[in-house]
């Protein structure tokens, strides 16, 4: 590209990507959460920076996050604009300066070479709101004081040519001069460039300070490992008290009774329970009793002898014996057939079992985990579940809450998925957008951990490398779930959202009238209780909404 420039593209593209939420109290630009200040603000926080830290280390502190905010924006542009001509995809950088109300930006000259990865630009600022605030508070300066919009400029034209490119203030407003006037060029062509380039790395407090963050990231680590056990995530109220009723149970040997809907993590935290008993360096077994055939299940469970039944050609160990000395973790054990749970109540109570086509006795030492989803007391009052084994069962029951429950665990949960799943799938991504953390919060999770695990592998798979999951990545049915109040991203027709979240719920076997019921309560809840407005969420008539919380036994706020 050479010096002869066109005019700046139209803004139309960038503009449509900032949306305002005022009700929700939030502003997008993209993907990106932003926030609206004061100028009076900025004044305010520049000045308690310089006389806190000094004016070299605050000029320093700005350029490196005006650096950090123009790399984000030089991956945006490109996607933004991905058939544009190269001006005016590079545009986007000073369009984006514009658009945040920062500085109004005239190119004068530009040289940029994608393959040779060469750039000189010279570019006008007017209106730069760092050298009105300083003007304001200090007065003509001596030197420019634009800092954190010339690292802005150095971070987003370096990111997108490839290499360290530097900008600098050739004249500015704060020294008095009717507008800014910088010029960017690789690093080793300016001859100061050590001077320059100190700025953009962190000075000794900052060293500091990320030196007490590690700190103290490693003394909460500590604190965790010592009060918790095993590789469970989180740090909501509902999560802390499972893990301490579980650590508290972990030393004996009593039977606990996990409860909880499907794709809560019940396996996990049966795990978790194991690794933090005497036993966690004996075996720790794990049978889905919903997925061995009901004929098939106590062979499975207690072993079986040679020549039991066709095709028992020889003897073997069952589950228990194999995790003598150990847990043995029962999943879904509302499923057990009326012999297995018999044979079942036996071992429990006298520690003892008997190959199928046995008759010796074996002793078997096993700490039993059982989990289910189902209510077992309904079970017993429909005769499919033995009311004495629930007794033996429901010695130490804990209830795993479901992840709408414990949104607060989200951020740690997603990072654990979007470790695991990059890792699995050979590729770097470096989290999720603001946006997409914000869906993810107002997202009901029908499915639970499991499902939040398949959502962010789908998004890992969908990113761009080194980049992040967009709110665009993620399942079909969450694809018209954006933060309240705001624009929806679709990904296809209209029905698609909607169709795989009924797939969702019909895969979960959910009751319609527990849909109804979810549907109301979360329309109050995000309206604080006000029936005429969830109504309208709903597509009710106030009456309707009234009649129908009266009937479940809702209470009415409003």
């Amino acid at each position: 590209m050479t010096s002869t420039l066109p005019d700046l593209p139209a803004l139309d593209d960038i503009q449509d990507l900032l949306r305002f939420e005022p009700e929700e109290g939030r502003i997008w630009l993209a993907e990106e959460r932003m926030v609206l200040l004061r100028s009076s603000e900025l004044q305010a926080l520049r000045k308690e920076m310089i006389e806190s830290l000094g004016i070299d280390r605050a000029k320093g502190l700005l350029i490196r996050m005006g650096y950090v905010a123009g790399q984000r924006d030089a991956d945006t542009a490109r996607r933004l604009r991905p058939d544009a001509p190269l001006f005016d995809v590079f545009s986007v950088g000073p369009q984006s300066h514009m658009v945040t109300g920062q500085v109004k930006v005239t190119p004068v000259s530009l040289e940029l070479d994608e393959e040779e990865h060469t750039f000189h630009g010279v570019f006008e600022w007017q209106n730069s709101f760092e050298a009105e605030i300083f003007l304001d508070e200090y007065g003509v300066s001596f030197e420019p004081v634009c800092w954190s919009q010339i690292g802005y400029a150095s971070g987003f034209t370096s990111r997108f040519v490839g290499r360290q490119i530097l900008f600098r203030e050739l004249g500015c407003m704060g020294c008095g001069e009717k507008m800014c006037r910088i010029e960017g060029r690789p690093a080793e062509e300016w001859d100061d460039a050590e001077e320059l380039l100190r700025y953009y790395r962190p000075d000794r407090i900052a060293d500091q300070l990320f030196s007490l963050q590690s700190q103290v990231t490693a003394l909460r680590e500590n604190l965790i490992t010592e009060r918790g056990f095993g590789d469970l995530i989180g740090c909501s109220t509902p999560f802390l008290e499972v893990r301490e009723l579980l650590a508290r149970a972990a030393e004996s040997k009593v039977t606990v009774l996990l409860l909880g809907e499907t794709g809560v993590g019940k396996d996990m935290f049966a795990k978790a329970l194991h690794q933090g008993s005497p036993r966690h360096d004996k075996p720790y077994v794990a049978v889905n009793c919903a997925a061995i055939p009901a004929d098939l299940i106590e062979a499975e469970l207690f072993g079986v002898e040679k020549g039991a039944y066709t095709g028992a050609d020889h003897s073997r160990p069952g589950r228990f014996e194999r995790a003598h000395g150990g847990t043995l973790f029962l999943d879904e054990v509302g499923e057990l057939s009326p012999q297995a749970q018999a044979a079942l109540l036996r071992v429990l109570q006298e520690s003892e079992l008997e190959r199928v086509g046995d008759t010796r006795t074996r002793k078997v030492d096993v700490r039993l985990v059982a989990a289910t989803n189902e209510n077992l007391e309904q079970a017993v009052a429909e005769g499919r579940f033995r009311a004495d084994l629930l007794y033996r069962l429901n010695v130490y029951s804990v209830t795993v809450p479901p992840l709408r429950e414990r949104i607060d665990d989200l951020p740690d949960l997603v990072r654990h998925f979007v470790d695991k799943y990059s890792s699995l799938h050979g590729k770097l991504v470096a989290g999720v957008t603001d946006r997409t953390m914000a869906a993810l919060r107002a997202y009901h999770w029908p499915g639970n951990i499991r499902e939040l695990g398949n959502v962010i592998e789908r998004g890992v798979i969908l990113a761009h490398q080194g980049g992040e999951i967009e709110h665009s990545h993620l399942f079909p049915h969450l694809q018209d779930t954006a933060p309240p109040g705001g624009a929806s991203v679709k990904a296809g027709p209209a029905e698609a959202p909607l169709e795989g979240l009924v797939a969702t719920l019909l895969n979960q076997e959910c009751p319609l009238a527990d849909v109804e019921a979810q549907m109301i309560a979360g329309a109050m809840d995000r309206v604080s209780g006000n029936i005429t407005r969830a109504a309208k969420l709903l597509g009710l008539s106030r009456a309707t909404l009234d009649y129908r919380l009266k009937k479940n036994g809702s209470p009415k706020i409003s």
